[in-house]
């Protein structure tokens, strides 16, 4: 890759530039099958020097110091053998805040922003309201439900200890901890209040599909946040199995699921006592959310 020497003998070689180092990135990154290189070269780029993106536009004849290249080449390395972007950089943006990322819990989609979307359009905006974010993980559902409703109080439950100790440093780092409580529980073993609103980003994947999944997902994140059993519904029904009994009247449950999952979690949901069940497409087209309401 780069060669001369740092302080540990290592050989660094060139002055190179902000402009040189994106440009051979680019060709390792496209080379290495990376889908956005050039976005991907500079996020991390931006994250080693610690300066935003458009520093790299501004100043793109600044040299790297060679400490600054080796830690570069050592985190573009790791991209490339299939570390995720969110893990190098150690966080990720979702709906407009910045979040603390680890391999502790699933790294946040676009689709999930849709359904935080849809959650608090649910809701009241003239009262108080109690949430219940199931299966909270690094806590973004949670902690945007509270921070973008003010009278929303919040219970995030996950059965990692370490997830939750993440959610829990997501919530503080955006002033909201004194209105999110955290519970280790599966599910709704140790939950015993009822919610304005259940919203949850369960495990979809299909017990026997996790092997087909892709490389960085499947070595990188927790299968816990993956597995959804058989037909990947197998939680999904679990969880639904005890929504009645923690709903208020009126309440809506909002559901992230799988594709080709939709009618299957909409009878369930059904069958548990929840009326006006329907389902919703993402951005993409897909059947991604099955909305229920507590009669």
């Amino acid at each position: 890759m780069w060669g001369e020497k740092d302080r540990r003998g290592r050989t660094l070689r060139g002055n190179w530039t902000i402009r040189d180092i994106l440009k051979w990135t680019r060709g390792y990154f496209r080379d290495g099958g990376i889908v956005q290189p050039r976005l991907e070269a500079e996020i991390l780029l931006a994250s080693v020097l610690g300066v935003d993106r458009l520093h790299l536009y501004l100043y793109p004849e600044q040299p790297l110091t060679p400490e600054e290249r080796l830690r570069y080449r050592d985190v573009i390395k790791k991209r490339r053998n299939g570390v995720p972007l969110q893990h190098l950089t150690g966080e990720v943006s979702f709906l407009g805040l910045r979040f603390r990322v680890t391999r502790e819990a699933l790294i946040p989609r676009p689709e999930t922003e849709e359904l935080v979307e849809k959650a608090l359009a649910a809701l009241p905006r003239d009262r108080e309201v109690f949430c219940l974010d199931l299966g909270t993980g690094s806590g973004v559902i949670a902690v945007c439900l509270a921070k973008f409703h003010p009278l929303a109080r919040v219970t995030a439950v996950d059965v990692s200890e370490s997830a939750l100790a993440l959610a829990a440093e997501n919530a503080e780092r955006h002033d909201v901890s004194e209105r999110i409580t955290f519970i280790k529980s599966d599910w709704f073993s140790r939950v015993d209040e009822r919610f304005d609103l259940i919203v949850s980003n369960p495990p979809y994947v299909d017990e026997q599909e996790i092997k087909t999944l892709s490389t960085e997902v499947r070595r990188h994140e927790p299968r816990i946040a993956l597995d959804g059993g058989s037909g990947g519904t197998q939680r999904i029904e679990e969880l639904a199995n005890g929504l009645r009994e923690h709903l208020r009247p009126g309440a809506s449950v909002l559901l992230e699921i799988g594709d080709g999952q939709a009618q299957r979690v909409a009878e369930q949901m059904s069958r548990v006592g929840l009326v006006e069940t329907l389902v919703e497409q993402d951005l993409a087209g897909k059947q991604r959310f099955v909305i229920g309401r507590c009669p």
